[in-house]
């Protein structure tokens, strides 16, 4: 594997990564909201991720085959029913006084972040440590 695939593997996993990040912002700002943009409930979004050979140009395989990467190939949305809670005098609510929310669940909103935020941090890192033994070992020949 060229040093250059370790760049484009991980700049894979760090563009897939923040787009995971945007999704759960979004979903975790949307955690109390009663109508979604199109007027109804909004519904928690997943990003869906597959793996795809990195270095391919045209539709050829990379000469070694183990170069996969990652990429974002659909983001889905959660079709569970929202929360409802009791509140006849609430603006939204329907004829038995109930308010339906978003089926967004915090918790496992925030544990999408942290595992989103690592996996970008620790890509990050890989990325500077092949840039540091790529400055190594050009410093080798002077």
């Amino acid at each position: 594997m060229s040093m250059f695939q370790i760049f484009n593997i991980s700049g894979s996993a760090v563009s897939a990564n923040s787009q995971r990040l945007n999704v759960v912002a979004s979903n975790l700002a949307n955690v109390d909201t009663v109508a979604g943009p199109d007027g109804s409930v909004y519904k928690a979004r997943q990003v869906v991720f597959q793996t795809h050979l990195v270095g391919a140009r045209d539709g050829q395989t990379p000469p070694d085959a183990a170069a996969a990467g990652v990429k974002v190939t659909t983001i889905t949305e959660d079709n569970t029913p929202g929360r409802r809670v009791h509140d006849p005098k609430h603006p939204k609510a329907d004829a038995q006084g109930y308010v339906t929310y978003s089926n967004v669940n915090s918790v496992e909103e925030m544990v999408n972040m942290i595992a989103a935020s690592r996996s970008y941090q620790n890509n990050v890192e890989v990325m500077n440590t092949a840039k540091v033994l790529l400055q190594k070992t050009l410093q080798l020949g002077q």
